[in-house]
């Protein structure tokens, strides 16, 4: 391979940061899966492996470090994964254990996140999981709660109990067959891993003089006091309010963020009250 091919395959220049590379592999990867390109299904094969290659070689410092002088970073004779199977004898990650990064974080095998687009296929188009993936997708509350569901799969009735604490990617085996988790949204609560976050919007008389107002949680509504002179933006965190934490005890927090209301109309006492805090400069 010329010098340089592996920058451009990936499409960044030679001086790319590791989290350039990782965010480049990333993309590209899901772009030229094969099951994107059925029309073309061989050449996108192609291409896919020469992305992993490169990323391979990029993403390992001591074997960039020799690319780039030149040398020849494969150390068994232009094959950087060993064998044709990048991700290892039996398609697991393996990149960590090489001295390269994993480009999909805390997913831990990419085919985690290719099952989201394309059912679990192998990336190489051979060599499928022996076991059947399905998607299921359940409420926001649901997955806060945990949840039984019956579902139908090649004609038989089964029933899944999904645990408390599942987000979307999640993938659980349920002997003979793998079920990924989608998570819908929720109008009230964001999630940020196993913490939530509102937004409650209070008085300005309640942010000024302090008082007690209500604030949904996953468990129903409760009551948190509000100090004086409170700012719009304040973040209050409320512990152990939050998402169940999956295959383990406890639970995440809660985060209520404060805004602050201010009224769009005033009577004339109130105009008045006003203009006299204005000119002692509150």
């Amino acid at each position: 391979m010329a010098a340089n091919d592996y920058y451009s395959t990936l499409g960044i220049s030679k001086s790319a940061t590791a989290d350039e590379i990782k965010k480049a592999y990333r993309k590209l990867a899901l772009e030229w899966h094969p099951d994107r390109h059925p029309d073309e299904k061989e050449a996108a094969e192609k291409k896919f492996k020469e992305i992993n290659e490169a990323y391979q070689i990029l993403s390992n410092p001591q074997k960039r470090q020799i690319y780039d002088g030149g040398g020849n970073p494969n150390t068994n004779g232009g094959n950087p994964f060993g064998g044709g199977n990048p991700f290892g004898g039996r398609y697991t990650y393996t990149y960590n254990t090489s001295g390269g990064q994993n480009p999909f974080g805390d997913f831990g095998d990419p085919f985690d996140i290719f099952a989201q687009f394309f059912g679990g296929a192998s990336p190489f188009g051979t060599r499928e999981r022996a076991k059947p993936r399905y998607s299921l997708r359940i409420d926001f509350m649901e997955a806060m709660t945990g949840v039984t569901k019956t579902v139908e799969i090649e004609g038989k009735k089964r029933t899944l109990k999904i645990p408390a604490g599942v987000s979307t990617g999640n993938t659980i085996d349920f002997g003979d067959f793998r079920v990924s988790i989608e998570v819908g949204g929720h109008k009230t609560f964001e999630r940020e891993g196993d913490d939530i976050l509102v937004t409650k919007t209070i008085p300005f008389s309640v942010a000024t003089l302090g008082g007690e107002v209500e604030v949904p949680s996953i468990g129903g509504g409760i009551k948190i006091r509000i100090r004086g002179g409170t700012q719009s933006g304040t973040m209050m965190r409320l512990k152990g309010m939050g998402v169940p934490k999956l295959n383990s005890r406890g639970k995440g927090d809660e985060y209520v963020r404060i805004i602050i209301e201010i009224p769009g109309r005033l009577n004339r006492e109130q105009r008045r009250i006003i203009e006299e805090m204005r000119e002692e400069g509150l």
